[in-house]
């Protein structure tokens, strides 16, 4: 028996020796990361077997692995088989489904957004709907991402059991292949100058952004508005190549740095270009991540494009998918990256957290230049070139779209309100005094910083000096706090009005239609076109 244990033991330390000399450890590592393996193998094992009640071995390992990669970075995260074909289709930008974007709750599923002349829009299905049964899977008692089981093979049905506006309906719904465009919309703003929205960085996005710049150069297109606001990012070969697109042959758009000497690498661009001349702005937001912040980083490195709206997200981490057994897979954060500059953008600091275990937000940046000898800086995301005070996200605008707040007022609108065409639609003043009651009526609260701190204070109050007036003045802070928060609603009511002008144009006109609404009624946009109209202004920006 003795002999049979330190054969079991030595064959996983072989393999994970090979691993380990493979992804460059040294081998002062070997010996503790095969004693905690031991360690929590036999761990695994007895608790499965003694414990008071069944366990779910595959559930324990599940969040045992998760709860282990929380503690590194959010984006190092472990796949199982069915988050391997999510990631998949993500990136290939083509699935089989209904064709909406869907939201799942503990307990239903939110459709977001149907996708015009996709399955579940030709059924008839609305932003707002509530899923409560698919099929006969009651969606509030089934544990896993009910959504999953909206997907099927192209030409199988499923019917739902949905709840709008307070009345339960039913609909069946034929699956078919939906297309997800990393470039869902293009369009000439005015006889001179194009607009491109490139939304995500699928395997798609570098070919349709080639074709929409093409086909707006052929409409007569002589400077161009490239749209990354809310892009998440993608793939990396993407983003080079969707630069390469305004930039020369062999330029060096990103370079990795790791403790893996492998993943140690110079991205330079690889093809001829389409336009090196053509004026550039590019546009971008708190939304703008990853792949996003790659091109915008890099065209403003090169002094290749103006960049406008508001700083973005911050995420200089590279990751890459590594099988492992049974059909799953690891993503892990692979290295850092750096624009042409040599910066680094990443804005949180995951390795150095606060005592509330928090990633800590870079404050100290330091100095960089262009290639013309501009001053750009690190750690913060991209900042612009020109920042645009509309597309700066703020506390309250934040909360009450993660709340679902905005989202609800514009079902509600949309059921309320008849519009025959775009012309018809104006959020008036009148409107907005609505939204406002309908916030007050509803159950939004949100936490602000300035609150987090003082609960705080009172929590760990020092009883020598913290009497009853004290913490009477703390509660009647809090309280005028709380009462400022819906004052607040007319301090950003502009920013709050774009939100909702924007749900409400997708309900009646879908997103191409918001597309069209932005041309003339977004700031961003406005801004750049006029920007792109005054030359000398322009070119002094890049100098």
């Amino acid at each position: 028996m003795k002999s049979f244990t330190k054969k079991r033991i030595f064959i996983p330390i072989l393999a994970l020796s090979v691993f380990i000399v493979g992804t460059g450890f040294v081998k002062s590592d070997f010996f503790e990361i095969a004693k905690q393996i031991e360690i929590f193998t036999t761990l695994f094992k007895e608790l499965n077997m003694n414990y008071v009640d069944e366990t779910n071995p595959a559930e324990l390992m599940d969040t045992a692995i998760k709860n282990m990669l929380d503690d590194l970075d959010p984006y190092t995260k472990f796949l199982n088989e069915q988050d391997v074909e999510t990631y998949r289709i993500n990136n290939a930008g083509e699935y089989s489904g209904i064709g909406a974007l869907v939201r799942s709750y503990d307990d239903r599923l939110l459709i977001m957004e149907p996708y015009k002349g996709y399955p579940a829009d030709l059924a008839g299905l609305k932003a707002g709907d509530e899923i409560l049964k698919i099929g006969d899977i009651d969606v509030s008692k089934f544990h896993d991402n009910a959504s999953e089981l909206l997907k099927g093979a192209s030409d199988t049905s499923v019917e739902v059991t949905f709840k709008r506006q307070g009345e339960t309906k039913t609909a069946t719904i034929t699956r078919g292949a939906v297309e997800v465009d990393a470039v869902p919309f293009f369009k000439m703003v005015d006889n001179q100058t194009g607009y491109i929205v490139l939304s995500k960085f699928n395997a798609k996005a570098s070919d349709q952004t080639k074709s929409a710049l093409q086909e707006l150069k052929g409409q007569g297109a002589k400077k161009i508005i490239l749209d990354l606001r809310g892009n998440p990012g993608g793939l990396l070969s993407e983003a080079i190549n969707v630069t390469n697109l305004f930039v020369d042959k062999g330029e060096l758009i990103v370079t990795t740095k790791s403790k893996v000497k492998k993943f140690n690498r110079e991205y330079r661009t690889k093809d001829q270009p389409i336009d090196m001349e053509i004026p550039l702005v590019v546009l971008v937001n708190g939304s703008s991540a990853s792949a996003s912040e790659i091109v915008s980083g890099g065209l403003q490195d090169l002094d290749r494009a103006v960049i406008m709206g508001a700083r973005s997200f911050g995420k200089g981490l590279v990751q890459r998918p590594l099988k492992l057994t049974y059909g799953t897979q690891l993503k892990v954060t692979i290295s850092r990256y750096y624009t042409p500059s040599g910066r680094c953008i990443q804005s949180l600091d995951y390795w150095n957290r606060d005592e509330d275990g928090n990633a800590i937000q870079k404050t100290v940046f330091n100095d960089f230049t262009t290639r013309n000898g501009r001053k750009v800086q690190d750690g913060g995301g991209v900042l612009p070139d020109l920042e645009i005070a509309s597309t700066k996200a703020n506390e309250l605008t934040t909360a009450l779209l993660n709340d679902n707040v905005i989202f609800d007022y514009a079902t509600n609108y949309y059921y309320n309100h008849t519009l025959d065409g775009m012309g018809d639609f104006k959020f008036t003043d009148s409107d907005y005094q609505d939204f406002k009651d309908f916030v007050s009526n509803s159950n939004f609260s949100f936490e602000t910083k300035t609150e987090k701190t003082l609960k705080a204070a009172m929590t760990d109050r020092e009883e020598v000096i913290f009497n009853d007036a004290i913490e009477n003045d703390f509660k009647a802070l809090l309280a005028d706090i709380d009462k400022s928060k819906f004052a607040a609603l007319e301090e950003y009511q502009k920013e709050i009005k774009s939100k909702l002008e924007d749900e409400i144009v997708k309900r009646y006109f879908y997103r191409e239609g918001l597309y069209d609404y932005y041309l003339t009624h977004d700031d961003a946009i406005i801004a750049a076109t006029a920007l792109l109209g005054d030359e000398n202004k322009y070119f002094g920006l890049l100098k």
